[in-house]
């Protein structure tokens, strides 16, 4: 842990240079350095190589400060190229993938290769990094969501001792939004409701949902930068939100519902959002609080 004496000078030696300043940092630290904070990356970060690397860049920069990230990611751009390529087509319900089982070997495969992406982005930062996939180190266990989704799981229960094992000997865990059922057969899982599960069985203080959106709009298409979740309720009520957005909102209010503490909706296209929402005071995207 690095102390307040020189504590400036020595941030700025790893601090990125757009970044946010670093004057606010060390009350930051103080709040976070003993808590678990879950980080779901999708959309074209995974996809775009400056986002992916601008990405890589704040989560080694966290493990750096001596705060403990976990990584969900995504797939679902990587999966959408996959099956187009093989000419299969997509059926989505309230936001979620209908999955068969030629369609579940691809996720798995694409889930695999993201995941192993990561990793080695990561040691390449001198971050050591832990494939957590239902090839290996499976952490979560589900139960089929629906028949009519076909192999979508709904988290059941998340191998915390596993997560822990590995946290504590220093490894980041880079966890893929898939899981097994009791026969062992795989299942995927949208990636939001996969970092929830984690974030609440790990007490996690703070769960990042980064996306290709800003966060939250309202009815006039403006930005909300903070929201209760009986509100957020609301608008997915009236069709404000909608699509592919609704897991992910259902996600924040069960996690918010289940003492996270907040969960924020923030916009991977834009540089080192994940600094600036946990840095500094103007945060970015959206916040949902209880």
């Amino acid at each position: 842990m690095l102390t307040a004496e020189n504590l400036d000078n020595k941030i700025k030696k790893f601090w990125p240079k757009n970044g946010p300043s670093t004057q606010e940092v060390e009350k930051y630290i103080k709040k976070y350095s003993k808590e678990k904070i879950v980080i779901k990356c999708g959309g074209r970060v995974l996809l775009d190589p400056a986002l992916f690397n601008n990405f890589i860049e704040d989560i080694a920069t966290l493990k750096k400060l001596g705060l403990t990230p976990l990584i969900v990611h995504g797939g679902g751009l990587g999966i959408k190229k996959k099956l187009d390529k093989s000419n299969i087509k997509s059926k989505f319900i309230m936001g979620l993938r209908v999955t068969d089982e030629k369609m579940i070997k691809i996720v798995e495969d694409v889930m695999v290769e993201f995941n192993k992406e990561i990793v080695d982005a990561l040691e390449k930062k001198s971050c050591k990094a832990k494939s957590m996939t239902v090839k290996e180190n499976n952490t979560i266990y589900v139960c089929q969501k629906n028949k009519e989704l076909g192999y979508v799981g709904s988290p059941t229960r998340i191998d915390d001792k596993l997560i822990k094992n590995f946290i504590n000997k220093d490894f980041i865990p880079i966890i893929a939004p898939m899981g097994l059922d009791e026969k062992n057969q795989a299942y995927n899982i949208n990636a939001d409701t996969a970092a929830g599960a984690l974030a609440i069985s790990l007490k996690s203080r703070r769960l990042l949902l980064m996306t290709d959106v800003e966060g939250v709009y309202d009815d006039n298409k403006k930005l909300i930068s903070e929201i209760k979740s009986a509100d957020a309720e609301k608008l997915i009520y009236n069709q404000t939100i909608h699509g592919g957005m609704i897991p992910k909102i259902r996600t924040c209010i069960n996690a918010v519902n289940s003492n996270v503490k907040g969960v924020v909706i923030i916009d991977g296209r834009k540089p080192h959002s994940i600094l600036f929402e946990l840095f500094s005071d103007q945060g970015a995207g959206t916040l949902i609080r209880k």
